[in-house]
């Protein structure tokens, strides 16, 4: 667990994280891959990778791919690959060919969750393992778009599942569990007062929560907290 005093400070955190994950790779193979999140704390991330950073990763050998996703075009102002492409992706003219985000096109959502997971198997061969995962929490528990109580959340076959969610855009695309799982390192990145409860929950309690169950079977998870999200522990 890593505790910063504040957002900025802990976005400035992950990133350091980040280019030595990336940097450590890179040394031992050709290509990084890592999953994008969304939401404002990523988003103060991808800020600083894409200015301060941004000459510190070989971005050339970094595939991006994308946690979960909204059921919406890419251009709508709800899509996590707007966000990324906005403010990583662009600013840093990362190749398209390392670009993989989910379809969202696609003539039915299940029809994309089978593109994306056949996406993924040209890519890794087999079961996906990630290098370095990011991922939010919401007040909920819920983690990418894996919601309590809903179908995406037992998934244990597939790869990618068609997520439910209780507010708009309700359908969502998501990486499941055992995708998350397999990663090499899951980063969390929480922020805020109003998270602090569910944080408590999951790290004091091992509440049955979605982000609780998050647990890398041969990985590392770090939990970044800013310390308003860290006022329950």
């Amino acid at each position: 667990m890593r505790i910063a005093e504040t957002a900025d400070e802990l976005a400035r955190g992950v990133a350091d994280a980040l280019v030595g994950k990336v940097s450590q790779g890179l040394r031992q193979q050709p290509l990084f891959s890592l999953v994008l999140a969304g939401g404002n704390t990523p988003r103060a991330l991808y800020l600083l990778l894409a200015k301060e950073y941004r000459q510190r990763i070989d971005w050339g050998r970094v595939h991006l791919f994308w946690g979960d996703e909204r059921y919406v075009p890419h251009d709508h102002p709800a899509s996590n690959f707007r966000m990324a492409y906005e403010t990583l992706i662009a600013p840093l003219n990362i190749p398209p060919e390392n670009i993989h985000p989910m379809p969202t096109d696609a003539a039915s959502p299940d029809d994309a969750a089978r593109l994306y997971e056949q996406e993924l198997r040209n890519f890794f061969g087999e079961m996906p393992r990630f290098d370095l995962v990011l991922l939010g929490i919401g007040a909920d528990g819920h983690t990418a778009s894996l919601f309590p109580d809903t179908s995406a959340l037992e998934e244990r076959k597939r790869w990618v599942a068609v997520g439910e969610a209780p507010v708009e855009p309700c359908v969502r695309l998501t990486l499941t569990l055992p995708v998350l799982n397999a990663a090499r390192t899951v980063y969390f990145l929480v922020t805020g007062a109003d998270k602090a409860e569910t944080v408590r929950r999951v790290l004091m309690e091992n509440a049955p929560l979605p982000a609780a169950l998050v647990q890398p079977e041969d990985g590392e998870l770090v939990w970044w907290l800013d310390k308003e999200a860290a006022g329950g522990i």
